[in-house]
């Protein structure tokens, strides 16, 4: 098992540089950078003239490397991040963009694993539930779901719930994870349901995209492994329905389904940034439109470099648990 996940992260690490060359080009694509933004400022904001503004503009330009071409810039990136640990510095926040990353990831980490547990128990569930009760108004209902769930906008959905909230429940605090008065408290069960009461809408926006495509999996999944041989071997041999569909059909229907799980995290990542954004809390999502409209281009790089690597890493996990479960894997993946 040790040498099946060596060979997969040895075979992620050419996988992960290569996204980092694309991301780090496609963000420098659009003109302009952080020096651009500065300038504008000082003339908008300052009163400068443009004369002044440029010269300042182009000073910061020099001082931190934004002058260079693009190749060096990103060698200088790269180079800090495998041998200091470095991966530059924001800009914007005025301090390391590891720092940046450091408050925010956690929480956007948190917010998605907290989806992905109940997007995963929720869609299992009611995807065993509509297979095993195939074609019933109960299957047709919980398709209509999925099909919801898969369809529509998760930044839609968000629109609306804001709407509602702000509009028609004249909710105000938007934006943040807790009341002011919960700010700086100690952690007790008032502060965590007050956290609970404005993070739902993002936790329930997520896990209703992630539900749909775990269920509809599921479900099809379910209904090949009942048609099986050796499911109606196990019905001659008098077994109770219950016991045929837990004990020998929904253990195999579940391989494909943790193949799937290695797209689900990020999948689960993306719902929350969707949504984050739209809520405006202080997560990944903001950050990264932030920095994108600013030029802060360190910032963007590392989020989304760190995206791509959860990406690998859910797929590793998914390989790992499969091989846990079916010997054929480890047999054919040199475990």
């Amino acid at each position: 098992m040790l040498r099946f996940l060596l060979m997969r992260i040895a075979s992620a690490i050419p996988v992960l540089f290569i996204l980092s060359v694309v991301t780090f080009a496609i963000i420098q694509a659009p003109p302009g950078d952080y020096a651009d933004y500065i300038r504008s400022q000082l003339i908008n904001q300052g009163g400068a003239s443009f004369a002044q503004a440029d010269a300042q503009a182009q000073a910061y330009r020099v001082e931190h490397g934004l002058d260079q071409p693009l190749v060096i810039q990103y060698v200088n990136w790269i180079t800090g991040i495998v041998t200091k640990g470095d991966f530059g510095y924001s800009m914007f926040y005025n301090k390391p963009v590891a720092d940046v990353v450091g408050e925010r990831l956690p929480r956007t980490l948190a917010l998605a694993l907290v989806c992905h547990i109940f997007a995963s128990i929720l869609g299992i569930t009611f995807g065993i539930w509509a297979a095993t009760r195939q074609y019933s108004w109960i299957d047709s209902l919980l398709s209509g779901i999925s099909f919801l769930g898969m369809t529509v906008p998760r930044f839609l959905m968000a629109l609306i719930i804001v709407y509602l909230l702000v509009f028609q429940f004249n909710v105000t605090e938007i934006g943040s994870f807790f009341s002011p008065q919960y700010g700086g408290a100690p952690w007790s069960w008032a502060k965590f349901m007050d956290l609970v009461s404005h993070v739902w809408p993002v936790v329930a926006i997520a896990t209703f995209g992630g539900l749909a495509y775990n269920m509809r999996v599921m479900r099809g999944n379910l209904l090949d492994t009942l048609n099986a041989q050796y499911v109606e071997t196990a019905r001659a041999k008098g077994l109770s329905g219950g016991a045929v569909v837990m004990r020998h059909a929904v253990p195999n229907a579940l391989h494909p389904l943790v193949m799937y799980q290695g797209v689900v995290l990020p999948y689960m990542l993306t719902g929350e940034i969707e949504t984050a954004i739209i809520f405006a809390l202080p997560t990944v999502g903001p950050a990264i439109v932030g920095s994108m409209a600013i030029g802060d281009v360190y910032v963007t790089a590392t989020f989304m470099l760190v995206l791509s690597a959860t990406l690998i890493v859910g797929n590793i996990i998914a390989d790992m648990l499969l091989a846990m479960l079916d010997p054929r894997v480890r047999q054919y993946g040199g475990a």
